[in-house]
């Protein structure tokens, strides 16, 4: 599974790199950006809930403390 995997990864790539520049860029960014973006909005997500999970326990006062 994984040789035919390769060997198709290989021809993709090698389609890629054929093509004129302008199309190699076009596409490129048509794939990048969205999983970009992706990326950036899952990692703003988990950084504000990690954010708001300690800033609710460091309102909690553990030691009774006032």
């Amino acid at each position: 599974m994984l040789d035919g995997l390769s060997d198709w990864w290989d021809s993709v790539e090698l389609w890629l790199a054929q093509l004129w520049f302008p199309v190699q860029f076009i596409l490129v960014m048509a794939v990048l950006l969205p999983l970009c973006a992706g990326g950036a909005w899952l990692i703003d997500r988990l950084v504000d809930r990690v954010s708001r999970w300690l800033s609710a326990a460091r309102r909690e006062d553990p030691a009774g403390r006032s």
